[in-house]
């Protein structure tokens, strides 16, 4: 092959792997650390060839037609279904090159996982922190729904997301708000319900980021710095980082994102042991898997790992007209069928051959017209605006999602709900809007009025904003409003006033400094923003009735203010959306009662965490991120450590009260061995001709059109001069032997038998105050110590979310557990192993981890506490 190639495959040349449990870090002071962890332990053989799709029922149709399209394809026509156009060179963030003999267009990717990012007449849904404190798994679905919709009605045929990783490890890290929360099952739920909502669209989800992406500074290899290693062993892999993603596949999700760092040495977008071995073979993955944004670090190397997309197909530097693949693979393509048929196969299988929308917007601009290739410096221009609205009435979910999600920490003395006529005031500029006007900060990189969402990439145009401000005016006469994070010095106490106190936490991503906090947050650690601690103290000296409203990105520190006397009353509202305003109001003056749940523990002080998971800065080399905390994050942690938090993972009061009672524990599917029962064997899968294609293919004089400046295409100039006969240096342990099949694959998500139900608790919910309400019903799983491996205590393995009950009225929930959620990862056997019959698993069931009111012991009996 030609010599570009052999630059290119440096980086592949150390493959990842999983390697051995290390011991668990102790639980010193956390800071931003300087570390040279020792890595060599993180290694492990590659893993090839890339297993072929096709061979799940599931998906045979979809990949009998894309098999009939590739057979008669060119090579040029392949290749340019697998690389993106380039950097601003077309309406969406990314987009593939098109087919049209066979009436295939060019595949457009948008961010983001709230909504259509940089887009206009478009919902600004809450992010999925918001949604994983629902609890509620009706409204994750509807969300994605909502999220299909829009992405389909404005021509978007991936709409990037969910988000699964980072889980969260890192407290302080910048992106977390993206996601569902700081437990494995919750992100796999969230995010399982989140894709088969969108894809009902027929819209394409893209699950991400694979894996190991925790923290925001040093995420990212280029051509002088070399992206963090996260070094994360085999079981922790599986039964951590791994859950969701492993859900998300099950669910069916079309595409996944690689995430930019590496992962035990090895940069994710070409790791072959993630790509080919444990996310295409064990997890049975069929659709496609692209890179992030520029994330993209080798040509044929990165084809060889499992890699299918390049996005946005730019080379190490944007807008030089180069690329790792586009023209560069068609030097190299032997075949080139096994990316572009997964591609096309997800295509057809989400029905986008069937009267898709085109794009119908533009990412670079909110002008109607202008240039279609921005990249470019001379470009044609056009209508690149249409200003379709594709908002339907998804503002009632947000409304709902918002509100639901809505946690009630502390409410001493039933301060809350507030009345229409209590005198009300109301301190902090997180309770009115930027004053700069709506979405003056790009990406939303400032943290002025309420906080909607974090920063950077994963979010989207408001299209309107309803402030706290506004919400509360609409419904009380008698506030008065203090728009501003210093306490005014001539504010007036009364005894019946009551202070709404208003402030918060923001974060987000790296290409974005926010007040000195680059995505990550180094300056504020876990504290509030704007002094919000010393606001809340100045209204508490002076009012004897406060309350705090919290709009956070992630945990916060309270310690400073939470037990103060007049501090009756804590709202953590996370990062609402659109409709700040109404949901807040919703719960505040009591039209509904408080029913989220804290997706994370909130600690006491941060040096409660484990050194571990502080965020790492390293001068010089490569960062060796390594997590020698294994599966103790967050709860579990806590739980190892015996440090009681401020506030337990799950927590969440009402404003009435609950009482879980006759519980019962069923047995479904027997536990008659440790290891699941055999796989099912693959299917077929399509087969191609591997006969070298014609040069001719991918040749400029075979072409008809006027060529852009630095847009990627697939031809070359002299094709006919490349020998097929170069040398290619082929990664160390390249085969084109199929690997054995793993024992624990079988499905998409693994061997169908894990997701069996083993047992089945019910448990009767009465709502025993006096007001409406809902509750959550948490199942978490206790599994012997005899099973020989050191597991967290308790762990989080289903939830069910109750109707609104009337004071009185009970409803019985019904909490499924599979045989995966009551098993460990063997490493050596390379399988789960749950203990037989189920012996000594203790099931509980109760309000947060820290409050749980039932037992049932497998084999035994149930009882409340």
């Amino acid at each position: 092959m030609a010599h570009w190639t052999r630059l290119a495959l440096v980086p592949l040349l150390a493959q990842v792997a999983l390697a051995s449990p290390v011991p668990d870090g102790d639980h010193s002071s956390v800071h931003l650390d300087q570390r040279d962890s020792d890595s060599r332990d993180y290694a492990s053989p590659p893993y090839y060839p890339t297993p072929p799709g096709g061979w799940l029922s599931d998906w045979s149709d979809a990949y009998e037609k894309a098999q009939k399209v590739v057979s008669n394809m060119t090579l040029a026509e392949k290749v340019n279904m697998t690389s993106g156009t380039g950097f601003f060179m077309g309406p969406c963030v990314g987009q593939t090159g098109s087919a049209p003999r066979f009436g295939i267009p060019n595949i457009c990717l948008q961010d983001s996982p709230l909504g259509i990012r940089n887009s206009d007449h478009n919902t600004a849904f809450p992010p999925g922190i918001t949604v994983g404190a629902t609890f509620n798994k009706e409204l994750m679905y509807a969300r994605g729904v909502g999220l299909g919709e829009e992405a389909r009605g404005k021509g978007v045929n991936v709409l990037l997301g969910p988000a699964v990783g980072p889980i969260g490890r890192k407290p302080r890290g910048g992106r977390s708000w993206e996601t569902f929360g700081v437990d494995p099952t919750l992100q796999a739920i969230g995010g399982a319900q989140t894709i088969k909502g969108m894809q009902s669209t027929g819209a394409i989800a893209a699950l991400k980021h694979f894996i190991g992406n925790e923290q925001e500074m040093y995420r990212m290899s280029s051509v002088v710095s070399k992206g963090y290693s996260s070094n994360i062993d085999d079981r922790t892999l599986h039964e951590l980082y791994l859950w969701p993603f492993a859900e998300g596949v099950r669910a069916g999700v079309g595409s996944l994102m690689t995430a930019y760092n590496d992962v035990n040495s090895s940069a994710c977008s070409q790791n072959s042991k993630l790509l080919n071995g444990i996310l295409k073979d064990e997890l049975g993955f069929q659709g496609f898997v692209m890179t992030d944004w520029l994330g993209h670090y080798s040509g044929v190397g990165s084809a060889l790992a499992g890699l299918d997309m390049s996005m946005p197909g730019d080379g190490a530097v944007p807008l030089f007209g180069d690329s790792y693949w586009a023209s560069e693979l068609s030097k190299s393509v032997l075949n080139g069928s096994v990316p572009v048929t997964r591609i096309l196969a997800t295509w057809y299988k989400l029905g986008q051959d069937k009267d898709y929308p085109l794009p119908n917007f533009s990412t670079n601009t909110q002008d109607r017209t202008g240039s279609l290739y921005p990249g470019a410096l001379v470009s044609p221009s056009g209508v690149v605006n249409q200003y379709v609205d594709v908002q339907g009435n998804h503002n009632v979910t947000v409304r709902a999602v918002a509100r639901e999600a809505i946690t009630l920490l502390k409410n001493e003395k039933n301060l809350l709900p507030l009345r229409r006529n209590d005198s009300l005031k109301i301190f902090g500029q997180d309770a009115g809007g930027n004053p700069d006007g709506l979405n003056k900060c790009s990406d939303q990189g400032c943290d002025k009025g309420v906080l909607t969402m974090g920063w950077g990439s994963g979010t989207a145009r408001l299209p309107y904003l309803i402030t706290p401000q506004k919400a509360i005016a609409n419904v009380s006469k008698n506030a008065q409003f203090y728009i501003t994070d210093s306490f005014p010095s001539d504010v007036t106490a009364n005894a019946n006033d009551i202070a709404v106190v208003f402030i918060n936490a923001d974060s987000g991503e790296n290409y974005i400094t926010v007040e000195d906090n680059p995505g990550d947050r180094t300056k504020a650690g876990l504290y509030a923003w704007h002094d919000g601690d010393k606001l809340v103290k100045a209204a508490a000296e002076k009012f004897s009735n406060v309350v705090v409203v919290v709009h956070t990105v992630g945990p916060i520190i309270m310690d400073e203010w939470i037990d103060l006397k007049s501090v009756k009353a804590v709202v953590v509202a996370y990062l609402p959306g659109q409709e700040a305003g109404n949901s807040l109001v919703d719960v505040l003056f009591g039209a509904y009662s408080p029913s989220g749940h804290l997706p994370y523990t909130i600690p006491r002080s941060e040096s409660d965490y484990p050194d571990s998971v502080s965020l790492i800065k390293q001068p010089f080399g490569q960062i060796q991120d390594t997590y020698t905390e294994g599966l103790y994050v967050d709860y579990r942690h806590f739980l190892k450590a015996n440090v009681t938090p401020r506030y337990h993972f799950g927590h969440g009061l009402s404003y009435t009260t609950f009482n879980f009672s006759k519980p019962t524990l069923s047995k479904v599917t027997p536990l008659d061995s440790a290891y699941p029962s055999a796989r099912p064997s693959k299917g077929a899968t399509p087969t191609y001709s591997t006969k070298i294609p014609d040069a001719s293919e991918v040749s400029w004089s075979s072409t008809h059109f006027t060529r852009i400046w630095r847009y990627l295409y697939p031809y070359l100039d002299h094709p006919e001069s490349i020998s097929a006969k170069d040398k290619y240096p082929y990664p160390d342990g390249y085969t084109t032997t199929p690997q054995p099949a793993p024992r624990a694959g079988g499905g998409q998500g693994g061997n169908p038998a894990l997701f069996d139900v083993a047992f089945s608790v019910k448990v009767q919910v009465q709502n025993t105050g006096k007001r409406r309400g809902r509750a959550v019903a948490q199942l978490y799983v206790e599994l012997p110590k005899d099973l020989g491996l050191d597991t967290p205590s308790l762990q989080l393995r289903q939830f069910e979310k109750t109707k609104e009950l009337a004071p009185g009225q009970s409803e019985t929930l019904t909490l499924d557990i599979s045989r995966k959620d009551v098993s460990v990862w063997d490493t050596k056997v390379q399988d789960w192993k749950a203990p037989v019959h189920g012996k000594g698993i203790k099931v509980w069931v109760g309000h947060s981890v820290g409050d749980l009111s039932v037992v049932c012991e497998v084999g035994g009996r149930c009882s409340t506490q």
